[in-house]
């Protein structure tokens, strides 16, 4: 039976409050339609371009972003296929996240699937490796860490499994934790192990009502220091034990819960920064803006008021009759209020 072994430090305990705090701020801010989806969507693009960015990937982020609009570009037939295929990815964990089912092997075998394919030989796609793994230090060629051997896979894949969907007192990101590090260490798959390992991790979030409306991606703190990364996960995982139970997890939690407070602390900065006016929650919660009226406000957030010169400049191409159309619908609203009855005018933020 598995059965991870870890201590709730202080340093862990410090990030799930900072994770806490960020996701209630998150959650609660009155974002706007528009940029929930634009939020939603740059999560996205940053999950495959950092998801394969850690693994060799040769892409740029811009790069990335435009193979996912669809857009052609010179780079290798391996980098392009990468990023499509951890963009299936991210929509099959989207789908899969808002099922109250338990997370299968079928899931993963999936979740692998979509990894890989088209990367390597078609039969191991989705299936569990048949062969033996070591891996070694790029520089040094010394073997870092020694998987489990195959035979034991589908055992230990269960145990796993089996924990994972038991489990309903531990708080939902050191489950996720947990997901990370273990498939990482069992190393199921011939390619793809991190991928799929990061995938998971996500996934478990999402189905433990922890998806803090999906603006996240786990990928890019790791990508940043990739050394470090790899470095927790190697230190983790030689330690000497005599059992797999044996084995603490603490080091690699505290560097996943970072991870993801930091994370959630830029959204949050950001959110606040794009946030209509806070103070209009409590009075009238979600105001449904157009792209023009959102840029409307967001120019009296940082401007203080907008006069009608200023938003003439500011949508050029939209005619006056448009604009003050906009304005009544956010005074109606009770975003804005007008002040002046002149051509000198202008229009300031309740």
């Amino acid at each position: 039976m598995f059965s991870p072994k870890f201590t709730i430090t202080n340093k862990v305990l410090v990030n799930v409050a900072k994770i806490e705090a960020a996701k209630e701020i998150i959650e609660s801010a009155p974002i706007v339609p528009a940029y929930e989806a634009k939020f939603r969507q740059e999560a996205v693009v940053r999950a495959v371009h950092f998801g394969t960015h850690i693994e060799g990937n040769d892409l740029t982020f811009t790069q990335a972003q435009e193979v996912l609009e669809g857009k052609e570009i010179t780079a290798r037939d391996r980098d392009i296929k990468e990023v499509i295929n951890y963009r299936k990815v991210m929509e099959f964990i989207n789908t899969e996240g808002d099922k109250q089912k338990p997370t299968s092997k079928e899931v993963l075998l999936k979740t692998h699937k979509l990894t890989i394919s088209g990367l390597v030989q078609t039969e191991q796609a989705g299936a569990y490796r048949h062969v033996g793994v070591v891996l070694r230090g790029v520089k040094s060629g010394t073997v870092t860490y020694s998987a489990p051997p195959a035979s034991q896979i589908p055992k230990q894949v269960d145990q796993f499994l089996d924990w994972l969907n038991r489990e309903k007192d531990m708080h939902s990101v050191l489950k996720a934790a947990v997901t990370h590090y273990e498939l990482v260490r069992i190393h199921p798959f011939t390619e793809g192990n991190g991928r799929t390992a990061r995938a998971l991790a996500t996934l478990v979030l999402f189905k433990e009502d922890y998806d803090i409306k999906r603006f996240f991606s786990l990928e890019e703190y790791y990508d940043k220091d990739i050394q470090q990364y790899y470095k927790v996960l190697q230190n983790t995982t030689n330690q000497l034990v005599t059992d797999e139970s044996d084995r603490d997890l603490t080091g690699w939690i505290e560097y996943f819960t970072e991870g993801l407070a930091a994370e959630l602390g830029r959204i949050k900065d950001k959110v606040r920064t794009l946030s209509v006016d806070l103070r209009l929650k409590s009075k009238m919660g979600q105001v449904p803006l157009n792209e023009r009226q959102l840029k409307l406000v967001e120019y009296m957030q940082q401007n203080g008021q907008i006069s009608n010169q200023e938003w003439r400049s500011l949508l050029p191409m939209v005619s006056d009759d448009t604009l003050l159309r906009e304005l009544r619908y956010l005074m109606k609203k009770g975003l804005v209020r007008k002040r002046g009855k002149t051509k000198a005018a202008v229009y300031v933020l309740k």
